[in-house]
């Protein structure tokens, strides 16, 4: 997934609906949340603050912001023998903390 815009929303002249922010917002996943949020973000720039595409793409852009950093959970809570997604966690795969290593957590790797 790219941030790249589908042409016919790229002219000037067409205006911006609520139906191209749903369709931006329904493919959205933990992985490519934030991606879709800088779509919806551009994609809405310069309406009015009333303007209903808007108020809608804010509201999106709040849930990919929250789903992009948070991660979701989906099925079982807990399961004992699988170590958290790194997205939900801050560490990367595969670090554990202390006690049951008796190593100290591994670092996060700042990317940026």
């Amino acid at each position: 997934m790219s941030e790249a815009e589908h042409p016919a929303r790229l002219q000037p002249e067409r205006a911006v609906t609520v139906e191209d922010v749903r369709q931006l917002m329904g493919a959205s996943t933990p992985h490519f949340a934030l991606q879709l949020r800088n779509r919806i973000a551009k994609l809405i720039r310069g309406l009015p603050p009333d303007h209903p595409a808007r108020i809608e793409g804010e509201r999106e852009i709040d849930r990919l912001t929250r789903l992009g950093f948070e991660g979701e959970t989906r099925g079982e809570q807990e399961v004992d023998d699988l170590d958290p997604l790194p997205s939900l966690t801050g560490r990367p795969s595969g670090a554990r903390e202390g006690p049951e290593t008796g190593e100290e957590p591994s670092p996060v790797i700042d990317r940026d």
